[in-house]
């Protein structure tokens, strides 16, 4: 099963709180992980504000970004195409979006996955209303 995670369910996966269990468990069920190319650089940023704030130390920080590096090796990792914005468009003129978060939806319609997983509850509806089988974490 090709499971499409956007950046704020799959930072759990690093980052322990509400849905972490339930991410592992669809990474675990997933054949492939699928990510927008944008998920990387928002997922580092979050371990980079954790940083800021102290909330990990700089070990814990090259720990995590070692980790999310080594789980993306052979995950399928959807670069900004014409037709992810076409999907990405489509997706803010029918939903209440962000930028961002309509290219995670774009990127998940062009990689046809089976499965859309999110801690956004908007992105969720918007994936649902697309078509996608949706998981909210």
């Amino acid at each position: 099963m090709r499971v499409f995670f956007d950046s704020s369910a799959f930072a759990k996966r690093y980052v322990r709180e509400a849905g972490t269990d339930l991410v592992l468990s669809w990474c675990e069920q997933a054949t492939e992980l699928c990510l927008s190319g944008i998920a990387l650089p928002e997922i580092v940023s979050a371990f980079c504000r954790l940083l800021r704030e102290n909330r990990i130390s700089p070990e814990q920080y090259h720990h995590l970004k070692t980790m999310l590096l080594a789980d993306i090796t052979d995950a399928a990792i959807c670069d900004l195409t014409p037709e992810v914005i076409r999907h990405s468009i489509i997706g803010l003129e029918k939903n209440v979006l962000r930028g961002m978060d309509a290219i995670h939806l774009g990127s998940a319609l062009a990689l046809n996955v089976d499965l859309f997983v999110s801690a956004d509850a908007r992105q969720c509806v918007a994936a649902a209303q697309a078509g996608l089988r949706v998981i909210h974490v």
